[in-house]
């Protein structure tokens, strides 16, 4: 696998067409668990399917063995890991440029909370990794990172670590300057980017910077 490549990784929360429209031409598609059977619906065909595959029947599962490219999967009940964190890991040993996770979200909170934390996971590999759904996009910040519109012109932050330091904001409806968040701050929610691009900068700590279309 190429550096400059991008995985994606499809989970088995909220999925729609909207994700379909993150895949590019050379992006290598991994399908977690029922996320492997949603591609295959969509006409696309897992360059991976990994997971216990405990949410999709006998059938369905040998549905995503058939079009599959690659198909590991695991016993549901001896196993440690999240489906979710066992492709985030497979994807982290590949070194692309970027990872995306879609249907990363969802109705159980725990698995959402969860994965939201998985992104830390990149921050140690120096790998970018963002979760994308139909309105929101998010990602972990512990220096300097240009922010993009794209479509998401409302940005929260929110401290991952008990105290966040140094937050500077430009670019911003409301701007920043050596800031501190300390968790359960709700200073840095709902501002907004009023050019294309806004830099969000800290000195110590990990923020969650979560970027909604409304």
């Amino acid at each position: 696998m190429e550096k400059s490549s991008k995985i994606i990784l499809f989970a088995g929360g909220n999925l729609g067409s909207w994700a379909l429209e993150e895949i590019h031409e050379d992006d290598f598609l991994v399908g977690v668990d029922r996320g492997a059977l949603f591609l295959i619906q969509n006409g696309r065909r897992p360059h991976l399917s990994i997971g216990d595959f405990d949410s999709v029947t006998s059938d369905e599962q040998e549905v995503i063995r058939q079009n599959s490219e690659e198909m590991r999967s695991c016993d549901p009940v001896m196993k440690d890991l999240t489906d979710t964190e066992m492709g985030l890991l497979w994807a982290l040993e590949q070194h692309p440029a970027e990872i995306v996770l879609v249907g990363a979200l969802g109705s159980r909170f725990d698995h959402t909370l969860a994965n939201v934390q998985l992104l830390s996971k990149g921050l140690k590999a120096g790998i970018l990794c963002r979760i994308v759904d139909e309105k929101n996009q998010i990602m972990l910040v512990t220096n300097r990172t240009v922010l993009r519109r794209s479509g998401f012109s409302h940005v929260s932050l929110l401290p991952l670590t008990e105290t966040v330091s140094g937050i500077t904001l430009s670019g911003f409806q409301y701007p920043l300057d050596k800031a501190t968040l300390r968790m359960g701050d709700t200073l840095g929610i709902s501002n907004v980017l009023i050019a294309e691009t806004g830099t969000v900068s800290i000195e110590d700590g990990c923020l969650i910077v979560i970027q909604s279309m409304d």
